[in-house]
């Protein structure tokens, strides 16, 4: 039987005995009864209500709290030793969850600030595949202002070449990917369980300083080697030639050996060039008006394009572009930029110069065949070239000054069919 039911069966007892009392004549053996039974049905009561029925609300009670989490309540005692016995109990538990969910909250908080100022990009999705967290260093490098603005976006909507490359990786994919301004990024797919249930989410790793320091390192001890075993060489048979270029008297051969000098002076100029790669200055920076310093250059970038047969279209604000640069190494970065733009676009090309928004951003524009999706992925490679007489340090030194700058830069041929370096101050 219920205990509920038992309880109510008592009320009625009382009930009856009342009843029965009212309409019983008072003094008479059965009204002395009824009385006795009332008055039993009463100590009933009150003993099953303090020993049974008041520990079980309260028991009922604290089974509500668990189910609300409201883990700061606490259960009073009723005076009933083996029911105070489990309030203390349940009060001592409520005590443990409470510490455990505020230690738990104060670490969540903890790994949140973390993430959030972690230089490693983190990308969470929901189970629909969607982005439903992102730090900012992961908006930085998905050319997002603000994290937020990424929330309820595929990874495959994000309109950038590395929002592309994570979209397509699969479960515990890892992938090192050189993008068109020269950055490395090492973006891998792992997933985490929660509540039973598998969340993916992304790890994207800026590899760049690391990359660019051995590339760095590797190309200086070759040049080195190179620049010393070559010199050396080249300036002993000089010495020979020269000797060699003063007893001789025939006219034939004193052009041969004329031209074995010429051919080894040039080998030395070439060695140099390579050599003068590696000894970038640091940029001495200054307030710079931009449009300023490059209609100054335009004479220099119009001899540039006319030496390759294209036109030069130069756009320029009458305002000012203040930016803080080192004028002589940016001018070495655009005059470099041009010159290749112009020796893409070829006879009959063109190569247009702008600054356009957001912010500052410098805009250099060919008609040439554009950039093909093999040589794209090896941008700013060192030794890396697309030219017969090219040398392949060219875009490491743009790169390389753009990066000690600052600047978020790139090089694709868009949709449209043109060529684009932009560089962002």
């Amino acid at each position: 039987m219920r205990i509920s039911w038992i309880f109510s069966l008592i009320v009625l007892l009382i009930v009856g005995a009342v009843v029965a009392l009212m309409l019983l004549e008072a003094g008479s053996v059965t009204y002395t009864i009824v009385w006795g039974v009332a008055l039993i049905g009463v100590l009933l009561l009150i003993l099953f209500y303090r020993n049974v029925m008041r520990p079980l609300r309260t028991l009922t009670n604290g089974i509500d709290l668990l189910r609300a989490q409201d883990f700061s309540s606490r259960l009073s005692p009723v005076g009933q030793r083996e029911a105070d016995k489990i309030v203390d109990m349940f009060n001592g538990m409520m005590a443990s969850l409470k510490h455990e969910r505020l230690k738990l909250r104060e670490q969540n908080h903890f790994l949140d600030l973390l993430i959030e100022v972690s230089p490693m990009g983190i990308v969470t999705l929901d189970s629909e595949g969607k982005i439903s967290g992102a730090n900012r260093a992961a908006a930085r490098f998905l050319d997002f202002d603000y994290a937020k603005e990424m929330a309820g976006l595929k990874p495959t909507e994000i309109q950038s070449t590395l929002g592309n490359v994570i979209g397509n990786l699969q479960e515990r994919e890892v992938k090192v990917v050189r993008l068109n301004d020269s950055m490395v990024y090492r973006c891998s797919r792992l997933s985490f369980m929660e509540s039973g249930i598998s969340h993916p989410f992304y790890l994207i790793e800026k590899l760049t300083d690391e990359v660019m320091k051995a590339e760095r390192k590797s190309y200086e001890k070759v040049i080195r080697m190179m620049a010393h075993e070559v010199n050396n060489s080249l300036a002993g048979i000089i010495s020979v030639m020269d000797t060699a270029a003063e007893e001789v008297s025939d006219p034939d051969l004193s052009e041969a050996i004329e031209a074995c000098e010429d051919r080894c002076r040039d080998m030395g100029a070439f060695i140099t060039k390579f050599a003068s790669a590696v000894k970038i200055p640091e940029p001495s920076k200054s307030n710079v008006d931009l449009a300023d310093l490059l209609r100054k250059r335009t004479p220099l970038f119009e001899s540039i394009c006319s030496a390759t047969g294209s036109r030069l279209r130069i756009e320029l604000p009458d305002h000012d572009v203040p930016v803080f640069i080192d004028p002589v190494l940016m001018e070495q970065v655009v005059t470099n930029i041009v010159k290749n733009a112009a020796e893409s676009a070829g006879e009959g090309g063109t190569v247009d110069i702008n600054i356009a928004e957001p912010g500052t951003t410098l805009v250099i524009t060919d008609n040439g065949p554009g950039i093909s999706a093999e040589a794209a992925e090896m941008l700013f490679t060192p030794f890396f070239t697309t030219k017969e007489s090219g040398h392949g340090l060219g875009l490491l030194l743009v790169s390389e000054v753009l990066n000690s700058h600052g600047c978020r830069f790139s090089l694709e041929t868009c949709t449209d069919g043109l060529t684009r370096f932009r560089i962002r101050f």
